[in-house]
């Protein structure tokens, strides 16, 4: 019992570390997800194509979102992960996460069965609480802070 209690008193003490652990994770995902859209861009581009009639004059709306999306998942969630310009990658990944929960998901619902509505809005979620909340004690932004 006494070991317990050490423990739960150590988890109240350190509960931005939870946090840091949730950004790391959080980044990671984002980036094995934009290596996904990288090596899969045919999918990325129809899944665009099916969701979106705009276009530019010069260049396809979906080229443009096409090139985007993996390049900030994979470069922003990396920066995430380290914790560095944490504020700045994140403010680079809600766009895409809006788009892809209101236009791509939103369309089928919250009730829909594939869940995928639920899980990004989660995830959107989770980045606006990363940008409030900033890097943390584990991040790189912490460090060059305090050194």
């Amino acid at each position: 019992m006494k070991q317990l209690r050490k423990i739960l008193r150590w988890i109240e003490s350190n509960k931005d570390l939870c946090f840091d652990a949730m950004r790391i994770y959080l980044g990671i995902g984002l980036a094995v997800k934009g290596l996904q859209f990288a090596l899969d861009t045919e999918f990325l581009t129809t899944t665009l194509r099916d969701s979106t009639n705009a276009e530019f004059k010069f260049l396809p709306i979906e080229t443009f979102i096409a090139h985007y999306i993996p390049l900030a998942h994979i470069g922003g969630g990396l920066l995430l992960a380290a914790g560095l310009l944490t504020r700045i990658s994140t403010l680079f990944q809600i766009p895409v996460l809006v788009g892809a929960a209101f236009v791509i998901y939103g369309r089928d619902g919250i009730f829909s069965h594939n869940q995928e509505f639920q899980f990004t809005a989660l995830v959107l979620f989770l980045l606006i609480l990363i940008l409030l909340h900033g890097g943390g004690r584990l991040s790189v932004d912490f460090y060059l802070k305090t050194h």
